[in-house]
């Protein structure tokens, strides 16, 4: 007759944990992620219409042709800019275009705050961006002042058309002020990284957004004359630059929104 076969209690205490062991897990493999895609044609054209759309014209041509209607006009009997118009027309197009690039970013499942704010201290930006105030001045400085020496040609405009907005008024200066903030600092800078992120992430390299963006800043600034748009298309791109180093507009906005307050403050004050 044959033994019975042993039982696991009859088994060497080695040879029973062997026995009663799990059977070892089978590695399975794993795909690996697949590489990031080239932008497609369709991704290309959306961002293309969302910089164009959110590029202020489309909104202040709205806006003004609105304010016409109302029977508003840009100029007074003298020709010259009215503050109110361009007051409103500023603000309007503020509201309107931070609305759009919210609404467009939140379409596409973006956080505006990480778009904007980033993932720095905001009080560290903040005073990043008062400390970056002198460079934007030195900048401008020095770009006016070779062009004076070098490219007097360039100096097409006398008098800049919104030195006289600041009136003889504090109220008018104050409202010019808020304007410079708010539409300068603030919408512009926060329009600035939206077009940049838009551009770098389906069009091309970063500093060839910085470069037509800055373009685009300088040219809707000829109204105060070559010089001036040429310096200004210099200190939008530092602003850009600015921009792409930290990962957040504060203190772009910071600096941008300073020095156009010194700015207002200095005709303002020349006005008297």
């Amino acid at each position: 007759m044959d033994e019975p076969n042993p039982t696991p209690e009859a088994l060497s205490p080695d040879v029973a944990v062997s026995a009663l062991a799990a059977p070892p897990e089978l590695e399975i493999p794993v795909a690996p992620p697949p590489e990031p895609s080239a932008p497609s044609r369709t991704s290309k054209l959306e961002a293309i219409s969302e910089m164009v759309i959110c590029s202020s014209i489309p909104t202040q041509l709205a806006i003004g042709w609105t304010l016409r209607l109302a029977g508003w006009s840009p100029v007074d009997e003298r020709g010259q800019l009215q503050l109110g118009f361009v007051a409103a027309l500023s603000l309007a197009d503020t509201v309107a275009l931070v609305g759009l690039m919210v609404l467009l970013l939140r379409s596409h499942d973006e956080r505006p705050s990480a778009l904007w704010l980033g993932r720095r201290p905001v009080v560290r930006e903040a005073l990043a961006g008062v400390l970056h105030v002198p460079m934007v001045f030195l900048i401008a400085a020095l770009l006016l002042l070779a062009m004076r020496a070098l490219t007097p040609q360039l100096h097409n405009v006398d008098i800049n058309p919104f030195e006289t907005l600041a009136g003889s008024s504090l109220t008018d200066a104050v409202l010019l002020m808020l304007v410079a903030i708010v539409a300068g600092g603030l919408r512009e800078e926060l329009q600035r990284a939206f077009l940049l992120d838009r551009f770098s992430r389906h069009l091309g390299p970063p500093w060839a957004g910085v470069l037509l963006l800055s373009v685009a800043f300088g040219l809707g600034h000829l109204l105060q004359g070559r010089d001036a748009a040429i310096a200004t298309g210099a200190m939008g791109a530092f602003w850009a630059v600015v921009y792409l180093r930290r990962g957040s507009s504060i203190a772009p906005v910071v600096s941008h929104a300073l020095f156009n307050t010194i700015e207002v403050l200095q005709i303002a004050t020349l006005a008297r």
